[in-house]
């Protein structure tokens, strides 16, 4: 074969299309991410990580004193909190987006506007309002409850073990349920209405139209949304450190994973005493872990068309 007759083998032109965005995910994503599972195997004193120590550190989270006990409580405390976005934020996103697509409600595109204005404000921002709100002494919502006649509710919100992370996950779950609401409202106003109106030829009642026909059409969109709300919920910590503060008060009841790896990894506070790199990348890795694995079963979930037939 002659020099002259050699040719280098095209490049397909979505390749160039790709590679930006390639290049963007791996300098910000995977090479930090292989980078964190490589100093989960590392311990040190303080921001010096250069003892290797294996698994030593995933040992200490799952089985050692207290350390083990504050990650099983933040890591069960997690659940609960993406359990009360999926329950209250979703079901009313869907709620809401069914609403909105009917043509018999007036003023729609204002009450869009109502739902996603809190998904637009900063977490930090919601968090400190939402304190100020809930306050004991002073704050609105136990004044209300009270000039209402309903003084025998008010409580300090935050202060109640099993109460502070449910009130947390509610704020939570107000500011950000303008997102499902759109996405489902987009799936159904994708939805062609000839179904609609073969479904009211045939006299399908309301709850036949939605079971039948609208729900096994978005049964794709309500997927994207469940692992939307599952990895945001595990990667939670600004609304918390807002309105609890990094130690999950009161005894560590509201700590979810985000704040626990906060105070190993970062700020070096109880119950690790000084920053452990190590210690932290090992809380991330369990928590990529585990979005891995749950990403996984939803995807599972909602590949079928969402009806037993």
């Amino acid at each position: 074969m002659t020099a002259r007759s050699f040719r280098l083998p095209r490049i397909p032109v979505w390749i160039w299309y790709m590679l930006p965005g390639l290049l963007v995910y791996t300098a910000f994503m995977a090479v930090p991410l292989f980078k964190s599972l490589q100093l989960s195997l590392y311990t040190g004193s303080g921001f010096q990580i250069d003892t290797f120590v294996g698994f030593d550190n995933y040992r200490r989270l799952l089985t050692e004193g207290e350390v083990s006990q504050r990650f099983w409580g933040a890591f069960g405390h997690t659940w609960v909190f993406f359990a009360v976005h999926m329950i209250v934020q979703n079901s009313l996103g869907l709620l809401f987006a069914l609403l909105l697509s009917s043509e018999a409600i007036k003023g729609r595109a204002l009450y869009r506007t109502i739902i996603f204005i809190p998904a637009t404000l900063a977490i930090v921002v919601t968090g400190f309002l939402w304190k100020l709100l809930l306050n004991p002494q002073w704050g609105a919502v136990n004044l209300m409850l009270e000039a209402v006649g309903l003084g025998a509710f008010a409580q300090p919100w935050l202060g109640i073990e099993g109460v502070s992370l449910v009130v947390i996950s509610l704020v939570s779950s107000w500011q950000w349920v303008g997102i499902p609401t759109m996405i489902f409202l987009s799936a159904l106003q994708a939805i062609s209405g000839d179904l609609f109106e073969a479904a009211d030829i045939d006299g399908a009642s309301s709850w036949t139209t939605f079971s039948r026909i609208k729900l096994p059409l978005i049964w794709p969109m309500m997927g994207v949304v469940a692992i939307l709300t599952f990895t945001n919920n595990f990667n939670a910590f600004d609304v918390v450190f807002a309105m609890a503060g990094a130690n999950g008060p009161p005894n560590y009841s509201s700590d979810i994973l985000g704040t626990y790896f906060y105070r190993v990894g970062i700020a070096g506070e109880h119950p690790v005493g000084i920053p452990d790199m190590g210690l932290g990348a090992a809380v991330a890795s369990i928590i990529f872990v585990v979005l891995f694995v749950g990403v996984l079963v939803m995807r599972t979930v909602f590949q079928s068309d969402g009806t037993d037939d």
